[in-house]
């Protein structure tokens, strides 16, 4: 699913800088006063001329100088076969490709994901590590570790969450990207995505706060309250993102859409845009809602609150149609159940157990292990 390999990017006015291909205007060019279609902008006159006649431009950075992100206009990718996105209230369906089966039990699938959890939060701490000393930031191995969480995923649905689950989750930012990457793919499964785009996903999902390694690590790691200006700083990490992810050629649009717009909210609350219900990609709404959901259940460093799987569940179905998508969240529930794996329980014999596996049609019946 990945989308304009061209690097065409649509951007604001003012956005416009020597040296940056100007692939396409919002009008036919013979309505121009240009020869060609297409055009590297060499001087400020044919800047005038373009704020003159144009509203908005598009840029292929893949021959020209690449536009600054606070200047792109998010919008949907037009893929090449059909639509990413439909304007009907359900169009996360049309991206359904594949019924999965479960092919390993959770007893077989499970040591496997014990030794994947081991080496897949080695290689992330090591790049994030990496980039946070320098610009270096290796998609490629991130790419191959994704791979494996995916196909994991794709066997048994909830082993490798429930191998993290019984660890002491004490590197937050590095533990919430693999999280996150592994909700992604679950969410991915669940909507019948084939594989190519639960990867996409899954990469977009481990990548969507790499900017945090730009910004001061006295903040990140702040016990308490933020001040005003630090949540603004904090804010910034979206920017930095994308920053960083933008000249990877292994990073797709799709991605960078994905990170530029998880905070975005469906009531235009969110940052950075401010951007309302489906003018927010669909990547973008899926990560607001997986990010959200691993962040109330994990210990940060700003906040005190932590919520059980279970009131955070709670807390996002309070939240649909004001902060997130109502269908895509009633259909996160359904992937991670009423009570997600890894959730302690009592039953009604008054013995404790932990949750195994979700019953995908007995939601409130899981598979439990008396511990």
């Amino acid at each position: 699913m990945i989308m304009n390999n061209n690097k065409e990017i649509k951007i604001k006015m003012e956005g416009l800088q020597k040296g940056m291909f100007i692939s396409r205007a919002d009008r036919p060019w013979s309505e121009l006063p240009v020869n060609l279609q297409g055009m590297v902008i060499t001087d400020n006159q044919q800047i005038d001329m373009l704020n003159q006649y144009c509203q908005y431009v598009y840029v292929d950075a893949s021959k020209g100088k690449s536009p600054a992100p606070m200047y792109w206009i998010l919008e949907e990718a037009k893929p090449e076969k059909k639509p990413i996105i439909d304007r009907g209230r359900n169009e996360y369906e049309l991206l359904k490709s594949t019924e999965y089966q479960t092919t390993e039990s959770l007893e077989n699938e499970v040591g496997r994901a014990k030794k994947l959890y081991q080496e897949v939060s080695a290689q992330i701490c090591k790049s994030f590590e990496r980039l946070r000393h320098s610009d270096e930031l290796n998609i490629k191995d991130l790419k191959a570790v994704v791979e494996q969480t995916v196909n994991s995923v794709v066997r048994n649905p909830t082993a490798l969450k429930f191998v993290m689950d019984l660890q002491n989750r004490d590197q937050y930012s590095y533990d919430h990207a693999l999280a996150v990457s592994v909700w992604c793919a679950q969410f991915g499964r669940h909507l019948g995505l084939d594989k190519a785009a639960i990867n996409e996903l899954s990469l977009g999902g481990l990548l969507l706060d790499i900017g945090k390694a730009k910004l001061p690590q006295a903040l990140i790691h702040k016990i308490g309250k933020l001040t005003r200006d630090e949540i603004l700083l904090l804010r910034s990490h979206v920017h930095e993102s994308v920053k960083i992810l933008y000249d990877h050629p292994d990073i797709s649009h799709n991605i960078l859409r994905m990170v530029a717009s998880h905070h975005e909210r469906a009531n235009g609350k969110g940052y950075p845009k401010g951007l309302k219900n489906r003018d927010i990609p669909i990547y973008g709404r899926i990560a607001g809602i997986v990010d959200s959901f691993d962040a109330m259940t994990n210990k940060r460093p700003h906040t005190q609150k932590v919520f059980s799987p279970h009131e955070a569940i709670s807390q996002l179905y309070e939240l649909r149609n004001t902060l997130f998508q109502a269908d895509l969240v009633e259909q996160f529930i359904q992937t991670v159940g009423m009570y997600p794996t890894g959730t302690l329980v009592e039953l009604n014999t008054g013995e404790v157990a932990v949750v195994t596996a979700i019953n995908g049609l007995k939601r409130l019946r899981p598979t439990v292990m008396i511990i």
